[in-house]
Parts: C-alpha cells; structure tokens; sequence
C-alpha cells in the first residue's frame, strides 16, 4: 500500500487487483455451494432456540454499526456521495436489527416488545431487506473512480443529517408496523406464506440482484466494490434461505439464512478492520522510518554545516551577513579581496563601511525590504575600496531567518564587475556600431547557416529586392537565388568551408516582382559560429548604364555604317539619275526601252528615298532648321492625315496655347509625325483615337542624370500617342533600330521611327516611347526652344519656390530604377516614403502602414490591377487617403483616351522637382 496517493489508502478507492477479486469470488464460490447443500434440507425443523435470535441480531447490529462508523470516517476525508449513501445502509441494517430483535416474539416478551403484532416482525424483516439493497444501488450508481460526486459544505453536518434521517426511518417503520399493524395485509397465515410475503420477497431478490449486476458494470471496481458483490449473493443467500425455502421458524433454513445475514454483515467489516490494521502498521514503519531520517539529517546537517564554512571561506564571490540595523556580523575571506578590509576590521563595523555616501539610502531601502521578507537579485550598485577607488559590484541580497522562522539579518553576495562592466560597454558599443552600419548599408548583409537558411537580413533587402527581412530569415537561399545560378553559389560555399576564407563572385538573385537582380558578393565563412557572412552589392544600376552605353554606342556605329553606306549608295544613284536621261532621250524612239529607263528611274527615286532615311537616322541629313510654330505644323499635318487615316481613327489635337517656337527643320518635323501617325494607324486595325499633342516642357538635371544624351534645359513636345495594340516590353529597345520592324514582309522598311530618331537627335533635342500592350503607345519628341536653352529669370523663380512637406507617400512604380529615381527626389523634399512594385504589394502596405497620407501610383502596371483600379481599392479600405497619379503619356492622352477621368489629378513624366513638389501640395491640399 503506498501512502504518497491517497486512492491507495481507502478501499472505497483503491482499485481492486487480481488476487482481491480471485478471493472473492472463492468466498461466493464456497458460499454457493453450502447455499446448494442448506436449499435441500432447508425444510428439516430443528430445535428452536430462542437464544438464537437476541446473539444473532446483537451481533449483527454491532458488526454493521462498525461497518457504518469506519465508512463515515472514509466519508470524512473523501466526502463522497456513494460513500455517505453506503454508510447509512449499514447504519439502517444496525438499527433494524435491534428493532427486530426487541419485537421478535418470544425473546423478550411472549408477543415480543414494542406492542407487537403476529405481522410486524415479518414486515420489519422485509423493510430491513428492501432498503439495504435500495442504498447499495444508490452507492453504485454514484460511485466512480475517484469516489463520485462531492457533498459540499461540513461533513461533520452530512453525517449527523445521515444519522437523523436513518433514525428517523426505523422509528416510522417500528411505529407504523406495531401501532398501524391492522392496515397491514397478512404475511403469514396458518404457518403458511401469502402472495404478500411471497411478491416481497421476489422484490427483495430482484432489487438484490440488480445491485449486484450494477456493480459489476460500474468499473472499474475497487476494493470495497468486490467485497460489497459478495455481500451482496450472500443477501441473496439469506433471503432465500431464511424467507422462501424453509417451512417455519426454528427449521434449518431459518437457522442457515440468518447465518448468511450474519456473514454478509462481516464481509466489509473485515476488509475494512484488515486495512486499518496494515495502516496502523504502516504508521509504526513509517515513524521509525522518520525517526532514523532524523537522526541521518542531524548528521547530514552538521556536515553541510562544516561544508557550507568552507565553501562560504573559499567562494569567489564576497559573502557578509549582517544584522537589520546593518552591523556586519560575517565577512569571508573573498570580501577581504574585493574590499580590502580584513575581517576583524570590518565585523561589528557598519556596513556603510564599504557604502559610498550617495548609496546609503539606498542601504537602509535594502534593509527595510529584507526586513519584510524579500529577497533582492542582480543588483548592479557601486561601493568603495579601502584605498577609496569605487567598485562595482553585482549583489544579491537574502533574509537571514532564526529556527522560529523570525528574520534576523541579511546575507550579502557581493561580485566584482567592474572589468566585466568595462568588458561589456566595449562589447555594446562595437555592437552598436555594426548594427548601425548592418542597417544602414546600401549594401545587401546576409548571415546563413551552414545548409544555407537566412540567419540575418539587413534592411537594404527590401530596396533590392523587394523583401522584408522577415521575410527571409529562417527560410532557404535556394528560395530567392536564381536557379541557373543555384549549383555555383553552393560551390562558393563548399569552397569557403574548406578554408578559402574570402571570396568574390556574381550572383542573381529573383526580386519579389519576378525580376532578375545581379549581385556582386564578398563572402566569408566562420567555422567558431558555423555561420556564412556575405555582403552583396546590386549591379542593376550598373548594368543598365553599362547597357544604355552600349547602346548608344550601337547606334553610333550603325549610324556610321548607315552614313558611310547612304553616302557612297547616293553617289552610285547619282550617275544614275544623272545618266538615265541621256539613255531615255537615245531610246525615245524605242518604247519598249523607254518602258525599262522609267523603270529605272523610279527604282532609283525609291533607292534616293532610302538612303535619306538612312542620312536622317544617321543624323547625316541636310537640316535647315528655322523657328517653327509646332501648332501650325501640327494642325496642318492633321489635316493631311484625316484622309490617309481613314473615317476609323478619331484624329484629337491638343495644343497648347502658350506652346513655344522649335528650332527645327519643319520638313522633316512634318514627316516625322507622319511617320509616327501612320505606325499608330498600323498599331489600331480596328480602328481607336490618335492624339497629337505640344507643350512646353524643362528636362532637369535628374533627368539628364538617367538619360545621359540630354542636355538640361526648356524644349517643346511634340507628342504622337495612340490606342492601338502596344509594343511588347522585349522589344522597346529595338524600336529605332534601322530596318527592324514588328510588320509584315512588304508592309514596311523598318526605317519610319529610325529616321525620327535620327532627325530628333541631330536637331540637338530627345525622343522617349512609352508603351503598354494592350493599352497603347505615346511618342514624345522633345525639340531645343528656339529661343534658347536658358530659363528665364521668372521660370527660374518658379523652379527655385519647391515647397516640401513630411507627410507619409507610398510610392507604387513598376520600374525599379524609376522607383530609385522618385523616392530620392521625394525624400529630398522632406517626405517619408514608403515603396511597392505592384498593386498587391502596395495594397499590404495600405493595410499595414499605421501613417498613410498619399498614394503615388503609375497609371498603367502589370498584373492583375492597374493604378486606377489600386486607386478605387485603395479608398475603400482607407477613405480619407489622398491620391496622384504618374504616367508616360501625356496628360491630355491619359484623360481623353479614356484610361481615367478628367479632373484627376496626374504628373506626367518627364516632371521636374518643382513640378513634382506642387502637385505633392495640391493633391495633399485638395
């Protein structure tokens, strides 16, 4: 039995094991067979002794009032409502058999006491057998495997309210049958038994054995559940022995049915007596058991008591213990190290001995809450040396208690930190110094592990390529590397671990919008931390100006190949024409000769044509650039073009009042955007909306600095822009090459946008395409002023009024370097900015962002929402936010063609700072 779970203490909990229940079920065995043996003889009469019945029911009532007093006592501890219910049952049975005995005919009256009928012993008897049964199948549906349900409140209270109303019943039941004996119907009648007697005891059995049944269900089964099943066949036992198959009073079945009721009454009495002798033995075990602890804990006490000395005499760290008034009482050996005083110089001293007189108050505050019983940890504070030098110390602060448990001073641990301290504000500072430059670099800082997951993450990744640290660190690099660059990066690792510590390669990496970002890195491997450091710088910028070189420096050479080419053609076409009139004159009499010269002539008109082209795209041609009124020009060109167009493209002017003079060769201008309209006719097959469009325009130093053929300064635009189908991005920077074309075979040269490229750059200006698939293409020429490249003393005025602000912007550009490009100049106004390459991105933001002010979006984006439905998104989800668009096209071309409403607000592009700055103010404004 063990004590340490109390289930294991009390049979009315403890789980019954194998042997309790091969036992029982031995006792019902024997009991089964001795009942077979009683039953056939149950009839014999035998001597009739009176004596019988006063022993049999003294002792019957004794064993269950004990039976009843040591459940009540379980029923103390464990408050059980099963348990309380089967004690009552045994404290009935108990009274039930005194009042039985007293009306018993024969044993203390010749009627029996208590004004007894023939009929009330009878009835008593089968009261006593009903209401046994009925509480035992009260505990058993009650009981579980911790007891069942808890009575709640006094126990003391539950077990008198169970003694009052047992006491209460048998005094009814003894009333009842003895003063209301006449309403009873007859159980005995001429020694005979009735239907009465006979259906009373059927239900007894019944009532018996469905206690029985029930308690072999409700498992699992305790101790006191087995023995109460054997006492409950033995009830069974008795009923029928003693009620249904004897004869009389005084044969053997009256004698062997009372003795069953006897044994039933013994079975628990006994296991319940056999536990409480193996716990008082337990007790005995257990207290000598103590008593040798005690006397192994006094030894082991003094030991530790010697240890404890030694280890306080040689511990590192400083140990005093001192009175609440703050006298020292201990002072090791270590103290003596850290503060220079000896230990007969310093006990019986006040501890502000060692106590700056600035801390001093902070003593007396120590000792007032060790006083109160609390305990202070790590307390970084400073005390003094005997040579007068502070130290720093870190204390740990603990009551001092008597065997009363009363607080009686305090015990001190003192550590010297002052190196560590020194050590650590080192330490710190070098920290902060690279977390400053981790999070401030341009540069892209990567820690990984050893298998290549992101440890850390420096800031710059959200600018590079379009991550936030978080979302990096803990996942694989193979998860943003390229893949065709995957083998080459591990390579670099396995060769940093085997010791090639620092190493330089070229990786690209994939930017969170899909596109390829080329990293140049500088990589080193830590075997003490297993950790791979790299530091990652971003090639775009330079690859896209190593690449723009290239292809202005392409263009150069085909414009000088094409140059020299049209040069010597127009020479060989010059004999030509010059000799095909001569050979016609020699041949007029010849026609069909004269047939073949035309011929001839026109092949050469066409070969004279080309090679202008080429002149014009080689910049070569003759220009007589003179002062042209862009309007005019225009207005004139869209009247030759209503008729070449046909009645399915809607020709729109725009032009501006205001619109400066060009210094340009107008011929050239003219069919340069004739050229460009005719492209824009090829580009609507259906049919859409051509718009032409001038203004005046300031090309800044910013962005001269992207574009570096531009020269700052005032030009005038002339832009072409149309509805059609676009161009695909892959080809944009193939549009002016000499005889590319998207056409079909015969449907063109591929010569019309190189020969305005050509004429737009030889007449000193800049020529920029933007297009989208499916929405359509606006060409920009920008020609010099005539007037000059300078400003104007009041244009300059207005240029140099940029007025800023420090309002939150969300930045949304698909372009990564026109996204680098906007949020310098917008960050140079004062503005935080915060970024996004798409609409999914931006619409995170717009979620997540605490501050928001403005949304600064590009009009046409890829993917599956473009700015003007970002626009409408954006505004549900924050009403009050503000909104400017930026485009390519022209404004005029962005609101007319139908792709927003006119009235919103919208920069194109180009823009200068200024510009930039108050259309910021007027869209924060409105």
């Amino acid at each position: 039995m063990q004590t340490g779970d109390e289930r294991n203490i009390f049979l009315s909990t403890l789980p019954a094991t194998k042997s309790d229940r091969m036992r029982a079920l031995a006792v019902v065995g024997v009991s089964t067979v001795l009942f077979v043996i009683a039953a056939v003889y149950a009839r014999v009469p035998l001597a009739p002794v009176p004596a019988f019945i006063p022993s049999y029911q003294s002792a019957l009532a004794i064993n269950d009032l004990i039976t009843a007093i040591l459940l009540f006592s379980q029923f103390a501890i464990l408050r059980s409502r099963a348990l309380l219910l089967l004690a009552s049952g045994y404290l009935f049975t108990a009274a039930a058999a005194i009042v039985h005995a007293l009306s018993f005919p024969g044993v203390f009256a010749p009627t029996g006491l208590l004004n007894a009928g023939p009929q009330t012993t009878a009835w008593l008897y089968q009261i006593w057998h009903i209401v046994f049964p009925v509480l035992v199948l009260g505990y058993a549906f009650l009981k579980d495997r911790d007891g069942g349900p808890k009575i709640p409140g006094s126990e003391v209270r539950a077990i008198l309210g169970s003694i009052i109303a047992v006491a209460a019943a048998i005094s009814f039941a003894a009333w009842f049958v003895t003063a209301r004996h006449d309403l009873l119907p007859v159980m005995i009648s001429g020694g005979h038994f009735t239907y009465t007697l006979i259906g009373t005891l059927s239900a007894e059995v019944l009532l018996s054995f469905a206690a029985l049944l029930i308690l072999w269900h409700r498992r699992p089964h305790s101790v006191l559940d087995v023995w109460l099943m054997v006492v409950m066949c033995a009830w069974m036992y008795d009923i029928a022995l003693s009620g249904i198959l004897n004869a009389a009073r005084f044969d053997l079945g009256f004698y062997a049915g009372r003795i069953y009721g006897l044994c039933a009454a013994s079975f628990v009495l006994a296991v319940l007596l056999i536990d409480n002798v193996a716990l008082q033995g337990q007790l005995a075990r257990l207290l000598d058991k103590l008593r040798r602890q005690a006397a192994s804990e006094r030894t082991l006490h003094t030991e530790r008591e010697r240890l404890f000395s030694a280890v306080v005499e040689s511990s590192n760290d400083a140990i005093i213990t001192k009175s609440l008034d703050g006298t020292i009482t201990a002072w090791n050996r270590a103290a003596e190290r850290l503060f220079g005083f000896i230990s007969i110089e310093a006990v019986g001293r006040h501890v502000d001995l060692i106590v700056p007189p600035d801390r001093r108050a902070e003593v007396r505050n120590i000792l007032e809450q060790v006083g109160r019983g609390e305990r202070i940890e790590d307390l970084e504070t400073v005390r003094i040396h005997k040579d007068g030098r502070t130290v720093d110390v870190l204390l740990t602060i603990s009551p001092i208690r008597s065997a009363a448990g009363e607080i009686i001073g305090a015990s001190k641990i003192a550590r010297d930190i002052t190196e560590s301290k020194r050590t650590q504000k080192a330490l710190n500072q070098e920290i902060e110094e690279r977390q400053r430059i981790f999070e401030t670099s341009h540069d892209l800082i990567l820690v990984t592990d050893s298998s290549g997951n992101f440890i850390q993450v420096s800031p710059s990744a959200k600018v590079i390529l379009g991550y936030d640290p978080a979302e990096m660190i803990g996942n694989s690099a193979i998860h943003f590397i390229h893949p065709d660059d995957l083998e080459s990066t591990r390579n670099e690792m396995r060769a940093a671990r085997r010791g090639n510590q620092l190493r330089n390669f070229e990786t690209r990496y994939v930017h969170k919008d899909g596109q390829s970002v080329t990293l140049n890195w500088t990589g080193t491997w830590s075997e003490p931390v297993k950790r791979h450091f790299f530091i990652g710088r971003d090639l775009t910028e330079k690859q896209a100006a190593e690449a723009q070189l290239r292809h202005i420096q392409k263009m150069d050479a085909i414009g000088q190949l094409t140059g020299g080419v049209a040069h010597d053609f127009n020479n060989i076409l010059t004999v030509i024409t010059g000799t095909i009139g001569i050979l016609e004159d020699s041949v007029a009499d010849k026609p069909e000769l004269v047939a073949i010269t035309r011929l001839i002539d026109e092949a050469a008109e066409r070969g004279a044509n080309l090679t202008k082209h080429l002149l014009a795209f080689a910049r070569k041609q003759p220009l007589q650039p003179v002062e042209v009124d862009v309007n005019g020009l225009v207005l004139e060109a869209a009247k030759l073009l209503h008729p070449t167009l046909g009645e399915d493209v809607e020709i729109t002017p725009l032009l501006a009042e205001d619109a400066w003079t060009a210094l340009v060769d107008p011929n050239q201008l003219s069919t340069a955007v004739l050229n460009l309209a005719l492209n824009a006719r090829d580009a609507m097959p259906n049919g859409g909306k051509l718009a032409l469009e001038t203004g005046n325009i300031y090309l800044d130093e910013n962005y001269a600095g992207m574009h570096s053929e531009v020269v700052p300064g005032h030009y005038v635009m002339v832009a072409v822009s149309d509805t059609g189908t676009g161009i695909p991005a892959a080809l944009i920077e193939r549009v002016f090459d000499p005889f590319f074309t998207t056409k079909e075979v015969g449907k063109g040269t591929g010569l019309g946008l190189s020969m305005v490229f050509g004429f737009v750059k030889q007449s000193g200006g800049h020529i920029k395409i933007y297009s989208e698939e499916g929405h359509g293409t606006s060409v920009k020429m920008y020609l010099p002023r005539a007037t000059g490249l300078n400003q104007t003393a009041a244009e300059a005025a207005i240029s140099a009024n940029v007025e800023g602000g420090t309002e939150t912007v969300l930045v949304v550009e698909d372009d990564s370097l026109v996204r680098r490009y906007v949020m310098t100049q917008i960050e140079s106004l004062g503005y935080t900015t915060l970024e996004a390459a798409n609409a999914s991105e931006a619409l995170q933001i717009i979620d997540t962002a605490p501050t928001l002010h403005l949304l600064f979006t590009d009009v046409i984006m890829p993917g599956m929402m473009n700015g003007r439905q970002l626009v409408d998104e954006a505004l549900k989800r924050r009403p009050s936010l503000k909104t400017l668009y930026t485009s390519g096209y022209t404004e005029n071309a962005i609101v007319h063609h139908g792709r927003l409403d006119s009235g919103v607000l919208l920069l194109a592009k180009p823009y200068r700072k200024s510009e930039l700055a108050r259309m910021f103010r007027l869209a924060l404004g409105s």
